[in-house]
């Protein structure tokens, strides 16, 4: 019993509101927004999945978010031990360890482009990106994804950035790191964004964006959207389970939710409209998948005038927009190991980097010497890719819902929802639950079933 009262007393929370906003806005913005929604929006018909992916974010990665709040703030503890406490003896716990290992999952491929995103923001800055054409942009990234040495060094580098804030702690590390960052990216972004829409052609982009065409919409299309809005929102992998325990008890849990969620929906139009006119002033083509940031945008941008300074900018946001993702998954782990093994946070942090670091390098090195290293016709990025985004996160997701919703039960939501009675939110409260119970869990059963090849639309 004692040292469980000072573990309690060590254990450290957000400091203020603005920093529990930071955080969490700094985990759900990331790659999701500046890599994997614009291409995703590229290849599946432009503002009609952006409609499909809004109505995915309301309905299941919203309700999700504020599952995984409830769950962490009441427990006070991380993604684990947050369903051991709370369902003691009960194997409700393997939600929060399918929600870590899609953490260390996640990191291991994320770190990976993290890795040359931050060597394509080197290469911006010292002018050495100097790709005009479609040719010479595959070479260089060719080059870069192709070698052994020169992308796990960047690899290494990313992780151990982000080791270092962690071992910082919540507030003087997280909380500190992504206050700080967050403004940049949104002032970088702004940047960009006008730049774009000076350009002749820019209306393109924004009609692609924005005018829908329904005709569109299939139900692939649909599966796309429910898993983006997970993988966005950075739902089902115990990083806003965690980040909830951080949370102080006069913080409002739905309040905090929907403003990360509209926020991180707003970085993405940004980021859309970052893109999007540039691709289509120059004649490109949006369906470019996920090459789209390493071959066409710097090809885009270097047809620019001063394409070299806003390709620099461009590089260096999408690298800040890493950071707080990278920040958030690491801290599942740490969590982990710091709570229930009673590692200090030193240790706990340089164990999980290095586990993360030897699975990653196999991600890192499927471009390379492990390029026809298969396991189920998938490389080592790919297969971690899928095995967290189509199998352990919308299992975790299923069972997050279903745990809040059932067993928690609406005493304890209408509790922690609404602040013991001090917020005037029982109605969202009461729409909220029928929608974690019912249609949340349904949406998710959906994609996992895809996920597993047991469906298909």
């Amino acid at each position: 019993m004692i040292s469980l009262q000072k573990q309690e007393v060590k254990r450290e929370g957000f400091g203020t509101s603005l920093g529990v906003i930071a955080a969490t806005l700094g985990s759900a913005v990331g790659l999701g927004n500046i890599w994997k929604f614009p291409y995703m929006t590229g290849e599946n018909g432009g503002a009609a999945f952006i409609f499909v992916y809004l109505i995915s974010t309301f309905l299941v990665g919203l309700p999700v978010m504020i599952s995984e709040f409830i769950i962490g703030r009441r427990a006070n503890r991380a993604a684990v031990g947050s369903f051991k406490k709370l369902a003691p003896g009960r194997p409700w716990y393997f939600t929060g360890i399918a929600g870590m290992v899609s953490a260390i999952l996640i990191m291991a491929f994320y770190t990976t482009v993290a890795g040359w995103v931050f060597a394509y923001a080197f290469k911006a800055i010292t002018g050495s990106l100097n790709v005009t054409d479609a040719e010479s942009a595959k070479q260089a990234f060719n080059s870069l994804a192709g070698s052994v040495w020169t992308p796990l060094i960047w690899q290494w580098l990313v992780l151990a950035l982000a080791s270092t804030i962690i071992i910082g702690g919540v507030r003087g590390g997280i909380e500190r790191i992504t206050k700080t960052l967050l403004p940049i990216l949104f002032v970088l972004l702004l940047v960009c964004d006008i730049r774009a829409l000076t350009l002749s052609g820019a209306s393109e982009g924004l009609k692609f964006l924005f005018q829908p065409d329904f005709s569109k919409i299939t139900g692939v299309t649909v599966l796309m959207a429910l898993g983006l809005s997970f993988f966005k929102l950075s739902v089902g992998v115990g990083t806003m389970t965690t980040y909830g325990s951080y949370i102080g008890k006069n913080e409002s849990l739905p309040g905090t939710a929907v403003k990360v969620m509209f926020s991180d929906i707003i970085v993405s139009i940004l980021a859309g409209i970052a893109i999007f006119p540039a691709v289509f002033s120059f004649g490109l083509e949006p369906e470019s998948g996920p090459p789209l940031l390493f071959f066409t945008i710097p090809m885009v941008f270097n047809a620019m005038p001063l394409g070299q300074v806003f390709l620099a900018l461009f590089f260096i946001l999408t690298s800040i927009a890493t950071i707080g993702a990278m920040l958030s998954l690491l801290e599942v782990p740490v969590s982990y190991l710091h709570e229930e093994k009673n590692w200090n946070r030193k240790t706990a942090t340089a164990a999980s980097a290095l586990v993360i670091a030897a699975l990653g390098s196999t991600a890192t090195l499927s471009s390379s010497v492990l390029a026809d290293f298969k396991l189920f016709d998938k490389s080592m990025f790919d297969l971690m890719d899928f095995m967290s985004s189509n199998i352990l996160m919308p299992a975790a997701g299923i069972f997050i819902a279903l745990f809040a919703g059932y067993k928690l039960g609406p005493r304890v939501v209408y509790d922690e929802a609404t602040n013991r009675g001090r917020l005037a939110n029982r109605f969202f409260v009461s729409i909220y639950l029928f929608i974690v119970r019912f249609i949340a869990p349904l949406a998710i059963i959906i994609v996992l079933l895809s996920g597993l090849g047991i469906i298909k639309l």
